[in-house]
């Protein structure tokens, strides 16, 4: 598998600070992706055993929320073979951080429908998934004001809840409240 990027403190692929994995090699070519050039499957650098223990170190830092993984296309058969690995280390180290995946892939059809028939890895690689953001980019569906995703067509999946249920659970961000302290 290659990669084309790791960014070490992401702020826009996930809630919270973020180490994201962008992986190269995606067969969707959507109309409007905002990157392109991760499409071919040799763009970018082999992930190797330095590349996964880079990515581990960053991981280990207080402030750090989790990792989200990005494309490129994670579910290509191929990424999902190179990913398993550094998932099942990213668990066992840090089981307290959250696991983000962007796929153009729908969760029931596709990954659930197709590719855990197909492959071995799937099954096991949604195991690790929290947070399963499915579905093609849409360019005309685009809107600058979605959060964590997009276009519109595109779901945020809590995947734990999904798989024990059996249906879609959507992931919805926590509201804040802000509480004023007045002193006496």
């Amino acid at each position: 598998m290659n990669y084309a990027d790791i960014k070490y403190c992401d702020v826009a692929n996930g809630k919270g600070v973020r180490v994201s994995l962008f992986v190269s090699g995606c067969t969707h070519h959507c109309k409007g992706c905002f990157n392109e050039e991760t499409w071919n499957f040799h763009y970018g650098k082999p992930f190797t055993e330095e590349t996964e223990e880079q990515v581990l170190n960053y991981l280990d830092k207080a402030y750090i929320a989790g990792l989200s993984l990005l494309g490129g296309e994670p579910f290509e058969h191929v990424n999902q073979q190179g990913i398993l690995p550094l998932l099942r280390k990213v668990k066992a180290r840090f089981p307290e951080k959250n696991i983000w995946c962007y796929t153009g892939y729908d969760f029931e059809k596709d990954i659930l429908g197709r590719m855990t028939e197909q492959w071995e890895e799937t099954k096991e690689m949604l195991s690790y998934i929290d947070i399963l953001v499915d579905g093609e980019f849409k360019e005309a569906l685009k809107s600058p004001s979605l959060q964590f995703k997009g276009s519109s067509n595109q779901r945020i999946i809590e995947v734990p809840s999904s798989l024990k249920t059996g249906h879609i659970v959507l992931w919805e961000p926590k509201e804040y409240v802000h509480v004023e302290i007045k002193e006496n």
